[in-house]
């Protein structure tokens, strides 16, 4: 299969201008940073938060020379409910607000099952799905009696195909999209929508450091386009989930993939 090239960037429109959003697992390449880069250019405030401190403050200072006055950071663990609390705490503190919140935050591995621990398949779960639950209902706390808000979970398309050492991290995705989809019916009496992505290959060097170069091969051949996506590619579709243009969709699970059966 031949691969195809990615494509142009696409320049923001100011589709977020005003708007108040926090962004979990936000530092470095990956989705959460390409994320918190495409709030920026369409005129978000954003505060970036991830549990690895020194890549959040260097990814807050190398988006505030861009977009000075527009980005804040803080640490927080998702699997920490105090640190939860303070996140959003600080959030509306800050800004009086909040209106969007991507619950971004995962962790993945690989291990058969007869071979998986009960520490490695709770703390995957851990992150992944319950670091989910804790943000969404902060953030539902939140957004509660103000007029409404956005919420976007990254699941995986993990959550709907099977793939062999996968299973903890392919039960929390798919956990995470029961939970955006149940999550959105309750919420839609405050006005808040609440839906979910599921990539299926989004690369960058933090996944090139965790997973075998023959599995990403493997996994690049299966996509349509032959070639990964590229985060901000995924981030795109994450822009058209909280902005205006989306106003009737929740409880839903954006498929952001190539990749056939």
């Amino acid at each position: 299969m031949t691969g195809v090239e990615s494509p142009a960037y696409v320049p923001g429109h100011g589709l977020l201008r005003g708007r108040t959003a926090v962004i979990t697992a936000a530092a470095g390449a990956g989705i959460g940073g390409a994320t918190a880069r495409r709030f920026l250019e369409e005129g978000a405030r954003v505060l970036i938060s991830d549990a690895h401190t020194r890549r959040l403050k260097e990814h807050e200072t190398e988006l505030g020379r861009e977009f000075p006055g527009a980005v804040a950071a803080l640490p927080c663990d998702v699997t920490d409910e105090g640190q939860v609390r303070t996140l959003f705490e600080t959030a509306v503190a800050e800004h009086g607000r909040l209106d969007i919140v991507v619950n971004n935050a995962g962790l993945g591995g690989t291990s058969d099952l007869v071979d998986m621990t009960d520490e490695q398949w709770s703390k995957v779960l851990d992150v992944t799905l319950n670091g989910t639950f804790r943000c969404t209902r902060a953030a539902l706390r939140a957004m509660r009696g103000t007029g409404g808000g956005v919420i976007v979970n990254n699941a995986s398309v993990v959550g709907w195909r099977a793939q062999a050492g996968q299973a903890h991290y392919a039960a929390a995705k798919a956990g995470v999209m029961a939970l955006t989809r149940c999550a959105a019916i309750e919420a839609a009496a405050y006005g808040v929508r609440i839906n979910a992505v599921a990539p299926s290959l989004a690369m960058h060097p933090h996944l090139a450091k965790v997973t075998s170069a023959e599995l990403l091969q493997k996994l690049t051949e299966q996509e349509a386009f032959g070639r990964y996506a590229e985060p901000w590619e995924v981030a795109n579709v994450i822009v058209f989930l909280v902005c205006g243009y989306s106003s009737y969709l929740t409880g839903e699970v954006v498929a952001v993939s190539s990749q056939h059966p």
